[in-house]
């Protein structure tokens, strides 16, 4: 079985314009909470200007923290390496285990 996990490499695709929109999206949202708040402040109303920012704080980076964790999920792939590949590496692993068993041996 310890076989069988070798024979797949993990391969990252993501890219910075897979974020991109995510990002741009919250950013808008930012924005137009801190234009609420300040249409909101006044000497009578700063206690719900500033509970909007914080409602809208902490409403929004949920949703943030899920699209961007849910993008990488879903740009990491298993790829099966070629069969030749494989054995090259099985054989440098198994070789590398000899070096250092023969160097403990030694010393």
């Amino acid at each position: 079985m310890d076989k069988d996990l070798h024979k797949y490499k993990m391969v990252c695709t993501l890219k910075f314009g897979d974020i991109y929109g995510q990002i741009i999206i919250w950013l808008i949202v930012i924005f137009i909470s801190l234009a609420t708040t300040l249409a909101l402040w006044s000497s009578t109303r700063q206690i719900y200007a500033l509970a909007t920012v914080g409602i809208v704080l902490v409403l929004s980076l949920p949703f943030l923290l899920f699209a961007f964790v849910t993008t990488l999920l879903n740009r990491i792939e298993f790829v099966p390496m070629e069969e030749e590949l494989f054995s090259r590496t099985v054989r440098s692993s198994s070789s590398s285990a000899k070096k250092s068993e023969s160097t403990a041996s030694a010393s």
